[in-house]
């Protein structure tokens, strides 16, 4: 089983993580957070690397949900979705497969929350 699901589209990096936000309000996720690696790398250690952003996206109802099942659920929360370059004008975006990560946790009442999370996911990558 992978753990992620991606796919390539031609645009750079701006719009590229513009389309990404906009579908992901579609399917109901906000993004909490929005890290740029190759930014912090930069500062932080001097390395280069090419463009790449890591979005926290969250659909509340269901993290919601997820919590009430299982309050430490929340050290996997949000579902990361990356954004990154690779080559002029074309990106490529991944999302974290919820049901890979979420079977560390021995605990079923989270596999269909999961599984509905994999499908909102599997939908974005689709329409992007």
């Amino acid at each position: 089983m992978s753990y992620y699901t991606a796919t390539k589209i031609d645009k750079p990096i701006a719009e590229a993580i513009a389309r990404v936000e906009a579908v992901l309000k579609e399917e109901g996720f906000g993004v909490l957070t929005r890290i740029d690696v190759a930014a912090t790398l930069k500062e932080k250690i001097g390395a280069e690397l090419r463009p790449y952003v890591i979005l926290g996206a969250c659909n509340p109802k269901l993290a919601f949900e997820a919590i009430q099942r299982e309050d430490k659920v929340g050290t996997m929360l949000p579902c990361n979705v990356i954004v990154q370059e690779i080559a002029p004008g074309q990106s490529e975006v991944a999302a974290i497969d919820p049901v890979a990560s979420m079977q560390a946790i021995e605990n079923p009442e989270l596999l269909a929350i999961a599984q509905d999370v994999r499908e909102k996911l599997r939908r974005v990558i689709e329409r992007l």
